[in-house]
């Protein structure tokens, strides 16, 4: 699901379903990767293993040695020098993308469960504008969980613009709009416009990050591609 919203010079793993995550799952972990996850449960663990397995397998498809993935600055992964990429997982699913350096400037990945948001989160998520938007967009295709697509829009976001700024986006700081797609389609375009001044790629300052959503086999996906200026 995750690699038809991104560009053609981004690997993307997936590991979907129980037999997939199964497999995944059983990995082996690097001794510093270990250590981090040691004394957590059981979910955790195999979350933790499974991205990093669908990690390892990009870096092979990418020629470059595999080596650990580390949780850097506020648990930003820390790829080899020359990748850019994201992680992401949830009940039954994970994936990992990379792309060269050279060819994206930054990249962020979500999925989630296509349900809807338990009680109180979107009050929490969204802006006043955003909300008004998800109401026009429940009308005319109900069978989309449009809370959850704008939840997933905005983990996306913050992934793709952390690497760029080192710094926190609140969920408040970026207003996105979800294009509904096509009528009998399962996805569709997003904009993300940054409500704080955006980083800076070579002279250009960005104002926004523009996305790609699709839904299917129980969930949501969402993805950002930040080329260079």
């Amino acid at each position: 699901m995750i690699e038809e919203l991104l560009p053609e010079t981004v690997v993307a793993v997936e590991a979907h379903g129980e037999d997939g995550v199964r497999e995944f799952g059983d990995g082996p972990l690097y001794p510093e990767e270990e250590a981090l996850v040691a004394r957590a449960v059981a979910k955790r663990r195999r979350e933790f293993t499974v991205v990093r397995s669908c990690a390892r397998r990009a870096m092979e498809k990418l020629g470059v040695p595999v080596q650990p993935v580390l949780p850097g600055e506020r648990g930003a992964p820390q790829w080899p020098a020359g990748l850019t990429g994201s992680m992401t997982h949830c009940d039954g699913y994970g994936a990992a993308a990379l792309v060269r350096a050279a060819d994206l400037a930054s990249l962020g990945i979500d999925a989630e469960p296509h349900q809807p948001l338990p009680e109180g989160v979107l009050s929490a998520v969204a802006l006043p504008a955003e909300a008004e938007r998800l109401r026009g967009l429940a009308a005319d295709r109900p069978e989309i969980h449009w809370d959850r697509l704008l939840f997933s829009a905005k983990e996306s976001v913050y992934k793709a613009w952390f690497p760029l700024t080192r710094k926190w986006l609140d969920f408040s700081e970026a207003d996105i709009d979800i294009d509904a797609g096509l009528a009998n389609g399962s996805g569709g375009t997003f904009r993300a416009r940054l409500l704080v001044p955006g980083p800076l790629l070579g002279d250009r300052r960005l104002g926004h990050f523009d996305g790609r959503w699709t839904v299917g086999q129980g969930l949501v996906a969402t993805a950002v591609a930040v080329p260079h200026a």
